[in-house]
Order: C-alpha cells, then sequence, then structure tokens
C-alpha cells in the first residue's frame, strides 16, 4: 500500500470541471494582475473567515513581509518570534534590516511560549510574529506591542487577535492554489490602506509613488482557483480532523507503540495543516516508513537561530532546548482529508512493527 504525505489529485479531481472554467474564464477576460477576480475573492475569504478585509498577495512569505513593511519595521528594530517555523518567519525580518529575537516553544504545542515571547520584548521591540504552527492555534502574548500571526498554516484555525493575520496559499495548504499566492487579514481599515498600497510599489495613482512597496500582487488566476475551492475548506477541514481522531483510536488499540511516542493533542480550533508526533528514534522510524511508501517529513529539521545566516544573531546551540529537542523527535504523517481508513491502520501498523 501507498500512503503519500499528501495527495493534492485526490482534492482536485472532483474539483476539476469547476477549475477548468475559472482558469478559461481568467484566460479569455484577458486580465490576468488583481482585477476583478481578486478582489470577489478578497470579499469572499473575509466574509469566511469573519475580518474586516483580506487582501490578496503574492505569497505567504510576501504576506508577512508586507506586514511588517506596513507597520514600519526596519534597520534598529527588534522582532521577537519562535525558533521552530518555515524560513519565511524569520527570513521577512531580516530582509527589512531588523533584528530577529528568539523565544522558545511550549514543547506540547509546538507554538511559541507566550510568556518567554513576553520576556525576550525589549525598548527595540517593534512587533511580535507567533507562529500558529500545523494548523494549532497559538496562545499570543500578553503585550502592548503590535501582533503579526503567522497563520500560514492555520487558515480557519482562529480569529484574528493581532493587527494583521498572514496566510498562505501555496499548494500543500489547507486551502491551495495552483502556485504560490497569500493573504494579508485585517480589521484595521487604516492599516489595509497600507497594505493595499505597498503590494503594488506603493503607486497611487499609477505611476505615482506615496512609498516604496514591492511587487506583492495576487494573481488573477490563483484567486479564481481559490474561489472554486474555499467554498470546500470547511469540509476538508472536517476530514482532516476526523482523520486525527481515527489516529488516535488506531494508536490507542494497536500494541506495540512505545509510551514516548507523543501524538499531537487535539484542541478547539485545530485544523491538522499537519499531523506531527514527538517519535523516539525519529531518523530511523521515517526511513523505515519510506520503505513501506508512507511518505512523511519533518518539520524542521534545524532550529531557526541554528540556521548558517543567522549566526551573526549570536544564538548557540542549547539556547532554546525545547525547540531543539522538537527538531530531533517530530514526524509528520499523511492527514489529508481524503486519506483512507485503510491507508491510517496501514502507517500506524507499519510504525508499531519498527517499534516491536
Amino acid at each position: 500500500m501507498k500512503v503519500p504525505l499528501l495527495d493534492v489529485k485526490a482534492q482536485n479531481a472532483p474539483l476539476r470541471g469547476a477549475l477548468l472554467e475559472a482558469m478559461t474564464r481568467v484566460m479569455d477576460s484577458g486580465g490576468f494582475i488583481l482585477g476583478p477576480e481578486v478582489e470577489a475573492f478578497e470579499k469572499e475569504l473575509a466574509a469566511a473567515l469573519g475580518v474586516s478585509r483580506a487582501i490578496g498577495v503574492s505569497s505567504g512569505t510576501d504576506a508577512l513581509l508586507v506586514a511588517l513593511m506596513a507597520l514600519g519595521v526596519g534597520q534598529g528594530d527588534e522582532v521577537v518570534t519562535t525558533p521552530l517555523s518555515f524560513f519565511a518567519t524569520v527570513g521577512c525580518i531580516a530582509r527589512l534590516g531588523a533584528r530577529p529575537v528568539f523565544a522558545d516553544i511550549e514543547p506540547e504545542s509546538f507554538n511559541l511560549d507566550p510568556a518567554a515571547a513576553a520576556a525576550a520584548c525589549g525598548a527595540k521591540t517593534r512587533a511580535l510574529i507567533p507562529v500558529h504552527l500545523f494548523g494549532r492555534p497559538a496562545a499570543l502574548p500578553k503585550v502592548n506591542l503590535p501582533v503579526v500571526e503567522d497563520a500560514a498554516q492555520s487558515i480557519g484555525a482562529c480569529k484574528l487577535y493581532g493587527i494583521m493575520s498572514c496566510l498562505s496559499f501555496f499548494p500543500s495548504k489547507n486551502l491551495g492554489a495552483f502556485g504560490d499566492g497569500g493573504a494579508v487579514l485585517c480589521d484595521d481599515a487604516q492599516m489595509a490602506d497600507k497594505v493595499v498600497l505597498l503590494r503594488a510599489h506603493g503607486s497611487r495613482p499609477k505611476y505615482v509613488h506615496r512609498a516604496v512597496g514591492g511587487n506583492f500582487r495576487l494573481d488573477a488566476l490563483q484567486a479564481a482557483i481559490l474561489r472554486v475551492k474555499l467554498p470546500q475548506l470547511a469540509g476538508w477541514t472536517a476530514g482532516r480532523r476526523a482523520n486525527a481522531e481515527r489516529y488516535r483510536r488506531l494508536f490507542a488499540a494497536t500494541p506495540g507503540i512505545p509510551p514516548e511516542l507523543h501524538l499531537p493533542e487535539d484542541v478547539p480550533g485545530h485544523i491538522y495543516n499537519q499531523f506531527v508526533i514527538r517519535a523516539p528514534r525519529r531518523d530511523g522510524l521515517r526511513d523505515h516508513l519510506s520503505k513501506q511508501g508512507i511518505g512523511s517529513e519533518v518539520y524542521y529539521p534545524l532550529a531557526l537561530h541554528l540556521q548558517p545566516c543567522f549566526a551573526g544573531l549570536g544564538y548557540r546551540a542549547g539556547a532554546f532546548p525545547h525547540a531543539e529537542a522538537a527538531t530531533r523527535e517530530a514526524l509528520a504523517l499523511p492527514i489529508f482529508a481524503e486519506l483512507t481508513e485503510e491507508q491510517q491502520a496501514f502507517v500506524v501498523t507499519q510504525i508499531a512493527g519498527y517499534y516491536r
């Protein structure tokens, strides 16, 4: 039996006709950058997520970048965030000349420890970026500072609590495009207007540049595809949550699972963009699963404070023990909504067989 980590073909196949119709509509319109498709998607996304504004941008990375730009983050500023996330979370801070300041994670949730994050804030702190990692809502630090939520993996998992929340529509996400795409969610009209201005080189009107922005525009083709898929999101999320619960039942009923293997805790709002276990002898287990035709992934093999490009920040191994332990133990198993019970049972059986 083959069990891929993700099967986008299984998700897209039932929507093939509607997706082709949407792509043809864009092709026939001749409008490929922003325009009516993007405007319609932004309104539909904002309504679905219960926010005032959703601004479509070119990627989840650019959503984070333009959000920090809108806050005026730059040289000499500090931004507090987690050492366990995709590189873009921290890369966008460094690209603006600001200094990333890390705080450790909560070992149970993999999310930024809010108390540690608050303690890491100082006189130069301009913003915080907590990450709702793997689809689990993070507890936010209680600080009087702008909070930009990295919700790239957690669309719809929680309400907008910070000043902005940033989404990704990378194809592996719960709501995935046919390429890169992202969005900035915002309830602050003035801040939303800044994001809209900055995503098109700060131009208003055309060729009059009121700020130095970037080319952060969402393509009309991606917006049209996302409009087809958005109404399915709730069902896909329900499928992932059901699969997570089934994993728990299967693990509990299967002999040979070591007590050191920990499953992700179910909490309200968790959308399971990934189903990440903590596994003893993780690398050996992953090799075993691969030989059995089971896909898995390590999120993430090297903590951000130990990345070579951030050596100049002065962090050393051991600085954030919970995050570093996660890089040695975390393993994502298949969780996509179309996963069958037989596939999940095979995954759990193979894990038990490895440990036996």
